[in-house]
């Protein structure tokens, strides 16, 4: 009986120890969307980490979707948590290859923007300012304007069951906006579906441009007139 046991009580510890992991995932997922989570926040080339996870990206997406990368020039650094940026793109690109039906394309880009109040909404928190945005844009099925408004609700999936836990945009929304970013879904059904993530410059680099510009601005001499 010992002998026969033993098999019964590792596979019980094995059952065990998943449903361990899957709480421990859930939990992270929920302490994501609720802006919690903690975070090791480093200034980031998001050029740079965009091109050392191509590879990635092509080998979890597979050989039907065809993945363009397109990095905007000159962009800022920024101050976000690597790992956590790394896991929202992916995030974003799974999505995006699951809305796709068959074959298709799929399009991550770089690009620098300056959001001020009407692009943020009403009573959005992230400040405006200057912003790197990292778009993910699809040729999938789109969504509608329902699916739109609660597409970051924990739990929300329109996937079928067993294909989808319907936190994935919900932990990138708030890994967004726990890095004091901004998120935005673009989406028409049949017309396929870009999310913008945007995160905010790198402080120290833009006091530091600000102190450049005051320093070389025009300095009196000792001999002059006051007026």
């Amino acid at each position: 009986p010992g002998a026969e046991g033993a098999p019964k009580g590792r596979r019980a510890i094995a059952n065990r120890m998943t449903g361990a992991d899957g709480a421990a995932t859930l939990t992270q997922r929920l302490l994501a969307f609720s802006r919690r989570q903690p975070l090791a926040p480093k200034a980031i080339d998001p050029n740079a980490l965009l091109a050392g996870m191509t590879e990635l990206l092509h080998r979890t997406l597979g050989e039907t979707v065809e993945i363009e990368t397109r990095l905007g020039s000159g962009l800022w650094r920024i101050e976000a948590d690597p790992h956590q940026l790394e896991s929202a793109i992916l995030n974003l690109a799974v999505n995006a290859r699951d809305a796709i039906p068959g074959a298709g394309g799929l399009v991550i880009e770089t690009s620098a923007a300056r959001l001020e109040g009407p692009d943020l909404g009403e009573g959005a928190e992230p400040a405006p300012g200057a912003y790197v945005a990292i778009s993910v844009i699809d040729t999938g099925i789109g969504m509608n304007a329902e699916t739109r408004q609660r597409a970051v609700e924990p739990f929300f999936t329109t996937k079928d069951v067993g294909k989808g836990t319907g936190l994935g945009l919900s932990m990138v929304y708030g890994f967004v906006r726990q890095s004091g970013g901004h998120f935005r879904i673009d989406s028409e059904e049949g017309q396929g579906t870009a999310v913008h993530i945007y995160l905010p410059r790198l402080a120290a680099e833009a006091a530091g441009e600000e102190q450049g510009a005051a320093a070389t601005g025009p300095r009196g001499g000792r001999t002059g007139t006051k007026l």
